[in-house]
Order: structure tokens, then C-alpha cells, then sequence
């Protein structure tokens, strides 16, 4: 029988933000949690309230620490903020893209942009999303050896760090990632192994009110 200490690393998406205009908001700061974001928030960390979750991370992004901040007062702890689990760089932040077609981002003005797909060619490519997303993973998981972290990320970089860990390739279609607001990627280690990859929705209920994210 394995003597070796479990440790779980919870990825959370942060909840909905505040976002009238529809704007690629990317690592624009200064945007907050919607009312239902923060409802999500709470959702979240009455999930995690019985857990023995001793380190919780965030991104320095508004939104990212909005969304810990219920679940680090819940369990008496600071928050960490680390920037290796940011949002992803893209070219088109600040962009209005609520209603925008996917027909429209082949204008010619976004050629350069769109070269390769699988780099990705329009922001920061995968594999460093993927590098900097797993050491961060890899600092957490040692400060709570043996108990529960929580990092507060955003949804292409859990995505990425997610294909990295169960060993896909990291090009994607968006449309496919399971990484909804206020979601979960648990990740499970026995000593220094992955045992485990799961995924739920503890703001489930919520999702159906929400106008959706873009990061």
C-alpha cells in the first residue's frame, strides 16, 4: 500500500465578468465580476468548503481575484498571486467580438494574424501557456503536499495545461474546451503522480442566467 502523501490541485475558472460592450477583454484589467460572476464565486467555494484546501492562487487579473477571495476568507488563507497562470496573450484584446461573426476574422487586415492555427499565430503560443501553467501547477501542488490547493486561472490556459497533463496535443477547436465559468479541472497526485484528471460545474445551476465569458 502506497505511503505516498495525496495532494489535489483544483484549476477554477473564474466566474462571469462584467462585459456590456462584448470586448475581448484578454489581460485588460479592471474587469470585474458581474453580480452572477459573484454568485458563481460563492458557488464555487461552497463547493470547496469541506475540503482541506491550505494554498489558493490567482491570476492578478480583477476578475481572478474576485473569484478566490470567497474561497481564501472561507478557509482563513491569502491569496497567492502568481501571473505564470494568466490569461493567454492575444492580438485581438480589446476587440469588440460580441456578434462577430467567425466569418469576420478572415478580413484581409487579420491575415497576419491567422497564418498558423496550431502555434497559435494570433497570441501566445500553446506550448508556453502550457510550460509556465504546469510549473505553477508544480509550485501549488508542493506547497499543499498532502492537502488541497485551488488556482484561480482562466479558461484557454486551464484548457492547455489540461491537454498538457493527459499527454493530447494542444492544438484545439475553442468550441470544444470543457472549462465553463466557475468550473473545476481537479487534478489528483499520489506523491509526485498524476492519478487523476476530473472535471465538474459546482455553478451549474447559474450557467443558463449567463451571457457566457470570453477568457
Amino acid at each position: 500500500m502506497s505511503t505516498a502523501p495525496r495532494t489535489v490541485v483544483h484549476l477554477l475558472r473564474h466566474g462571469e465578468v462584467h462585459n456590456p460592450d462584448g470586448v475581448l477583454y484578454g489581460r485588460l484589467d479592471g474587469y470585474h465580476l458581474s453580480e452572477l460572476g459573484r454568485e458563481m464565486a460563492q458557488a464555487a467555494a461552497r463547493h470547496l468548503e469541506d475540503h482541506d484546501v491550505t494554498h489558493v492562487v490567482a491570476s492578478s487579473l480583477t476578475r481572478a481575484q474576485e473569484t478566490a477571495t470567497p474561497i481564501a476568507q472561507a478557509h482563513g488563507l491569502p491569496i497567492t498571486t502568481d501571473d505564470r497562470v494568466i490569461e493567454a496573450g492575444n492580438s485581438f484584446e480589446g476587440e469588440r467580438v460580441a456578434g462577430m461573426r467567425a466569418s469576420a476574422f478572415v478580413h484581409p487586415r487579420y491575415w497576419g494574424r491567422l497564418t498558423n492555427p496550431l502555434k497559435p499565430s494570433w497570441g501566445e503560443p500553446y506550448s508556453e501557456i502550457a510550460t509556465r501553467m504546469v510549473e505553477a501547477i508544480a509550485e501549488a501542488r508542493e506547497h499543499a503536499r498532502g492537502h488541497e490547493a485551488v488556482l484561480v486561472s482562466h479558461q484557454l490556459p486551464i484548457w492547455t495545461a489540461r491537454n498538457q497533463l493527459a499527454g493530447r496535443h494542444l492544438w484545439h477547436d475553442p468550441r470544444k474546451r470543457e472549462c465553463r465559468l466557475a468550473s473545476l479541472t481537479t487534478l489528483t497526485y499520489v506523491g509526485d503522480d498524476l492519478e487523476a484528471i476530473e472535471y465538474c460545474e459546482p455553478a451549474a445551476a447559474l450557467l443558463t442566467r449567463s451571457h457566457g465569458g470570453t477568457g
